[in-house]
């Protein structure tokens, strides 16, 4: 299975692992609740999807490498306890809790969140003493004589033999404690992750048209050469750096994350080419509706792999649009509902600059909260963080206008004008990324008509989920000419998300 078809298997066993019946038992026995093993390549993100999962299931989160422990930090500590038998009193061995369940109940008192994934990485890597302890723990979620909280699930991963000198293959009682979930490479799957990571266009375009080279680890005389999702990944938030600080992006910079020099090589080649087509197409033209036929003819006479690199750059600049009026919406649809309370709570004596002070309190407190528990994703924070800017401003305007001190009403008067400002300027915002797309079709239709490119443009624009959202929420005449077949808007969704209704309701 693919990391996608990987991670929907573990949300659906920690849903099941978590059913509970009408009594408030769990309905599958702690027993029976099978550890699940993700098993694949170095690199491939089965750490990253344990992070996804936390959040979407609103659950907390603990990792541990589990290279690195020993059986006493794993299961604690020795020391002696006092003991009364039949009158009589002895001295026997106990345990400290473990490092790794105290981890747990630490994230639980700190969150609040009750249930959460304890997931240990490089299980098959452990010493030779927490071997057998690991077998107890498989079955019985116990460390020693401590016991992983109701309400967690374990999941567990590793590489397999050839890639880990570490590894030790699991005889049969280990395997048949384990649910096992065996994980490939999947360039197609990366892809939807890699956009909405955002990723440098130079390279998913690269990959695109030299899959080969997506993963590939390989023994020769002059050692292992490897190339992984990760170092893609890594390589990617280094070109952006190095492009911010004007540095030269070499063969050697590539290199020391992509250590197939053949790849390395054709890469290298492939982004000076990359480079020069940001100069020759002029995107920002082409998105500002200022299309050259000069530039249709370019396309036209462009190999595909030149046309990828079109399709590659435009999604850049659409997906950071996008992704500019998807976070400002739905910070200012958190805001408006806050503003609702602030509204209904006026007439008490705390002023409307002090509750204003108090939600950015609470909006800080639960990023903390979700960042202990591993469940905060950038989109989320993203979100949180421009929503702290916007209620902060609205503080601020309160200051400058001087009537920190005058009644209710007029504060929220000044605050409710304020808003409805940010709302015109996310309208704006969303306006324009509308024509964007539209431009950026009408340029994609000139050079290419119907013709693959453009059923290629049309499925990367699903696939980004900024994008995706924002034609959801704001629809797009020209995604819907040419997509027919794979409609995402819904009326209703868009209904759900206008901040106009919202400030009619609510401020």
């Amino acid at each position: 299975m693919n990391i996608k078809e990987a991670k929907m298997e573990v949300e659906k066993a920690v849903k099941i692992y978590l059913e509970k019946d009408e009594n408030g038992e769990y309905r599958v026995p702690l027993v029976r609740q099978r550890p699940l093993f993700l098993v694949g390549a170095p690199g491939i993100g089965k750490t990253a999807i344990m992070e996804q999962v936390a959040e979407d299931l609103d659950i907390a989160l603990v990792s541990y490498s589990m290279t690195h422990h020993t059986r006493q930090s794993a299961i604690g500590l020795p020391y002696l306890k006092e003991v009364e038998y039949g009158g009589k009193k002895f001295t026997k061995s106990e345990y400290t809790m473990s490092e790794i369940i105290a981890s747990v109940y630490d994230v639980i008192q700190n969150t609040g969140k009750k249930e959460g994934i304890l997931f240990l990485d490089e299980i098959n890597c452990v010493s030779e003493t927490l071997a057998p302890a690991m077998l107890l723990f498989l079955q019985y979620k116990r460390f020693g004589n401590q016991q992983v909280p109701e309400g967690w699930v374990v999941v567990t991963a590793g590489n397999p033999p050839q890639f880990n000198k570490s590894v030790k293959e699991f005889d049969v009682a280990t395997q048949d404690r384990l649910k096992m979930l065996p994980i490939d490479a999947d360039f197609d799957c990366w892809k939807e992750y890699a956009y909405n990571a955002g990723i440098h266009p130079a390279i998913t375009a690269f990959l695109e048209t030299n899959r080969k080279w997506f993963y590939s680890i390989k023994s020769t005389v002059d050692g292992q050469q490897y190339i992984t999702a990760r170092g893609w990944e890594d390589l990617s938030a280094e070109i952006q750096a190095y492009e911010r600080n004007g540095f030269p992006v070499t063969q050697e910079l590539i290199m020391e994350y992509i250590t197939d020099k053949e790849c390395a090589r054709k890469f290298a080649v492939y982004y000076d080419l990359f480079k020069k087509y940001r100069v020759d197409y002029a995107i920002s033209d082409i998105i500002a509706g200022n299309i050259s036929s000069g530039a249709i003819q370019k396309a036209q006479a462009a190999k595909f792999d030149e046309r990828l690199s079109i399709i590659s750059m435009l999604m850049e600049s659409l997906g950071i649009s996008a992704k500019g009026v998807v976070v400002e919406e739905e910070a200012l649809e958190d805001v408006v509902k806050k503003l609702r309370v602030v509204k209904k709570n006026a007439n008490k004596s705390t002023s409307v600059y002090q509750m204003l002070a108090e939600n950015i309190a609470d909006i800080k407190d639960n990023m903390d909260k979700q960042k202990q528990a591993n469940a905060l994703s950038a989109a989320r924070k993203a979100v949180l963080l421009r929503e702290i800017k916007l209620i902060e401003s609205y503080k601020n305007k309160l200051d400058e206008e001087q009537i920190v001190s005058s009644d209710n009403a007029a504060q929220f008067a000044l605050v409710k004008k304020t808003f409805q400002k940010d709302v015109k300027k996310m309208q704006t915002a969303a306006n324009k990324t509308t024509a964007s797309m539209e431009n950026a079709f009408k340029y994609m239709e000139a050079a290419f008509g119907d013709e693959q490119e453009m059923t290629l443009f049309v499925a990367e624009l699903t696939v980004n989920r900024n994008i995706a959202n924002f034609i959801a929420k704001h629809g797009s005449d020209s995604y819907f000419k040419h997509n027919s077949s794979m409609l995402i808007y819904n009326e209703d969704d868009k209904l759900t998300g206008e901040i106009d209704q919202l400030l009619d309701e609510a401020v």
